[in-house]
């Protein structure tokens, strides 16, 4: 056997610590990806797809880094992973997938077993009505009933204002002790949703 070259592993490289003269406030990571994309730190996750989905895409863009979303799946699916990591910023989901009160209590199921989530926000054109989720909807066995008959209503939803502070929404979180936030503006509109794990996450 021949090698056309010195091969190194691991266990084979060493890092020495030694005195530096570049104090931390002069380090600088920040890396030229492309020509109109900066990355905070030099990190970015392989296309693979044992790697790269939504969860570790954002849990990279909230260090600075990027996730590369893998091809081993429909253009369909890519779209939706691609989405769900736009729709997360700082802690809130933006545009969260919504319902209107006029769909079937099967539908929303549908919907969340398709999506794989737990509360659906319920909104009749721009404004906040309601709430669903899995709590609402576990021993329900009216399938066909509007979802309006199980949801949590207006009136008694949890809610903060655009640019609520951490600790304003985890109080709240504990307080009430729910798993969803819903961000509205003066006129009662969806701006977002803040769950117990995005908050962790953020």
């Amino acid at each position: 056997m021949r090698f056309e070259q010195e091969a190194l592993t691991f266990d084979d490289v060493l890092l020495v610590p030694a005195h530096s003269t570049v104090l931390p406030r002069d380090v600088r990571l920040q890396t030229q990806l492309t020509r109109g994309i900066s990355l905070n730190i030099p990190i970015l996750s392989a296309a693979m797809d044992t790697v790269t989905e939504a969860r570790l895409a954002i849990a990279l863009a909230q260090e600075g880094g990027i996730g590369i979303i893998h091809k081993n799946m429909t253009v369909e699916q890519q779209a939706y992973e691609v989405a769900k990591v736009k729709r997360f910023e700082s802690g809130v989901i933006k545009d969260p997938i919504t319902v209107s009160s006029n769909v079937t209590i099967r539908e929303v199921i549908a919907l969340t077993r398709q999506h794989n989530i737990s509360g659906v926000p319920v909104v009749n054109g721009k404004e906040l009505v309601g709430i669903v989720t899995s709590r609402d909807l576990r021993f329900e066995t009216h399938m066909d009933a509007l979802i309006d008959s199980a949801m949590t209503s207006k009136e008694k939803l949890i809610t903060v204002k655009e640019g609520a502070s951490k600790e304003e929404v985890i109080g709240l979180l504990h307080k009430h002790r729910i798993e969803k936030v819903l961000v509205v503006n003066d006129d009662f509109q969806l701006c977002g949703m803040i769950t117990v794990k995005d908050i962790q996450k953020a």
